[in-house]
C-alpha cells in the first residue's frame, strides 16, 4: 500500500468478510488509523499553516474524536456540525462556523454558543448575514467569505469559487469589510474554491488561491489572523490514477499566496476520510442481458447517492473471489429509479450470487449523504483502530425510519 492513498485491494479480505458476515450488508466500514494518518501527512506538509478539518466530509463521532486526538481544529458548515464537535470534545472556541444562507435558527444559536465561548468565529458569506448577526447583538470575532470568480474540482456542482451562491464577490469585498470592521471583529478572510482538487487542477487551483491572498492584501491582511483559502485537496477515486502530491501542492500554494502578514488556513475534508472508508454490499441478482450483465445489490443510492449526484466513480471489487475472470457488468441496487447504479459495463471479477463485493472511497460524502429512500434503514458503520473493531454506528430499523411521524 502506498502511504499517500488506500486502495481496495490493501484492506483485509478476510476481515471484510468477517464484518459482513457479524454486522450484515449493506455495512460502512472505516479505518480509523487511516483517517488520522491522512490528516498527520497534510499537517506535515504545511507546517506553518492551521489545518482545520472541514467536518461536512464525515461528521461521525468516530471521525471527529479522532481527529481531535491528532490535534486537529474542526471547521463546522452547519449548527448540527457544531454540536457534534462539541460532543466529539472540541473546545467551541477552536471552532469556526462557515454557514451558507444560515436559517434563523442555526445564527441564534450559533450567536448563543459565542456568547459563552468567544473564541468561536463566525464566517458570513453575504451582507445580509452580518445584519442579521448585529440584530442578534453579535459583535463578536468574523471572517468574510469571498468569491475569487474561479472554481476547479471534479464536478461543476461542487466549483464552489465561481458560484454566486458562495460569498462576497470580488468587487464588493473592501467595502463589505469596512462595514464589517465597523460592527464586529474581523479576524478572516475565507475562501473554497472546490473539491475534489487532483494534479491536473493544481495550477488553476494555484491561481485562485494567489487571488484570495489578492484580496486579502486589498483588505489590509495585518489586521487579520487568517486567511482561510479553503479545502478540496482530491484523492485518486480510479484506480490507476495517482495521488496527490500534498507535499508538491503545499509548494505551490505557498508560491501562490506569497507574503501575508496572517496565518495561513487549510481545511482538509475529502482528502482525510475519503479513502478511509468503503461499503461492503451482497450480491442478490445476476441477470444476463444483451448489452451485458445485471448484477443486483443490497447497496443502493440511499447508501451511497454520489454516483447519482455527481456521476462519481467509485471503485468496486469483488471480496469473496477477487482472482475470477472479470467479466463487464452494470451494478445496481433495489431502488425503483435508473439513476440507483454504481457503475455500468465494468470489469469485475465475475460476480455470483452471494458474492461480497466492496465500493471504495465511501469515506467523504458516504453516510453524510445517505438517505432512508424506499423506506431503507440506513446501515451500521464499523470502524477499525489498532486491529480493533466496534460498532460506532448501529443499523437503523424500520422503527427508526417512522419514528418521527404522527
Amino acid at each position: 500500500m502506498s502511504d499517500l492513498v488506500k486502495r481496495l485491494a490493501d484492506w483485509d479480505h478476510d476481515r471484510l468478510g468477517r464484518l459482513a458476515a457479524e454486522h450484515d450488508t449493506p455495512l460502512y466500514v472505516l479505518d480509523i488509523d487511516r483517517v488520522q494518518a491522512n490528516y498527520e501527512r497534510f499537517d506535515a506538509a504545511f507546517p506553518d499553516a492551521h489545518v482545520t478539518y472541514a467536518a461536512k466530509a464525515h461528521t461521525g463521532q468516530a471521525v471527529l474524536s479522532a481527529l481531535l486526538e491528532s490535534g486537529a481544529d474542526i471547521e463546522c458548515a452547519a449548527w448540527g456540525e457544531l454540536q457534534r464537535a462539541v460532543d466529539a470534545g472540541a473546545d467551541p472556541n477552536t471552532l469556526q462556523y462557515t454557514a451558507v444562507n444560515p436559517p434563523d435558527r442555526d445564527l441564534d444559536r450559533a450567536v448563543e454558543l459565542a456568547a459563552e465561548y468567544p473564541g468561536l468565529t463566525i464566517t458570513g458569506g453575504a451582507r445580509d448575514t452580518f445584519d442579521r448577526l448585529e440584530a442578534r447583538g453579535y459583535d463578536g470575532r468574523v471572517a468574510i467569505r469571498v468569491n475569487p470568480g474561479i472554481g476547479t474540482g471534479h464536478h461543476e456542482k461542487v466549483a464552489t469559487g465561481k458560484d454566486a451562491k458562495f460569498g462576497i464577490p470580488e468587487a464588493y469585498v473592501e467595502e463589505v469589510a469596512d462595514d464589517v470592521r465597523e460592527r464586529f471583529n474581523l479576524v478572516g478572510i475565507h475562501a473554497h474554491i472546490g473539491s475534489g482538487v487532483l494534479t491536473d487542477d493544481v495550477e488553476e487551483h494555484a491561481r485562485a488561491v494567489g487571488k484570495v491572498a489578492d484580496i486579502a492584501r486589498a483588505v489590509g491582511d495585518g489586521g487579520l489572523e487568517f486567511v482561510d483559502v479553503g479545502g478540496g485537496y482530491g484523492v485518486p477515486y480510479h484506480e490507476n490514477e495517482p495521488p496527490l502530491d500534498i507535499e508538491a501542492v503545499a509548494d505551490q500554494v505557498r508560491e501562490a499566496v506569497g507574503d501575508l502578514d496572517a496565518q495561513l488556513k487549510l481545511e482538509p475534508g475529502r482528502y482525510v476520510v475519503a479513502d478511509s472508508e468503503l461499503i461492503l454490499t451482497e450480491v442478490n441478482t445476476v441477470k444476463e442481458a444483451p448489452e451485458s450483465t445485471v448484477v443486483g445489490v443490497d447497496a443502493s443510492l440511499a447508501t451511497l447517492i454520489r454516483p447519482a449526484m455527481f456521476d462519481s466513480y467509485h471503485p468496486i471489487r469483488n471480496v469473496t473471489a477477487p482472482d475470477r475472470e472479470p467479466i463487464p457488468v452494470s451494478v445496481g441496487g433495489p431502488c425503483c429509479t435508473s439513476a440507483d447504479v454504481f457503475c455500468t459495463d465494468r470489469p469485475i471479477a465475475e460476480p455470483r450470487r452471494e458474492d461480497l463485493l466492496a465500493i471504495g472511497n465511501a469515506g467523504a460524502y458516504g453516510y453524510e449523504l445517505a438517505s432512508q429512500f424506499h423506506s431503507q434503514p440506513r446501515p451500521a458503520e464499523v470502524a477499525i483502530e489498532g486491529g480493533e473493531t466496534r460498532v460506532v454506528r448501529r443499523r437503523e430499523t424500520l422503527d427508526d425510519v417512522t419514528r418521527v411521524e404522527q
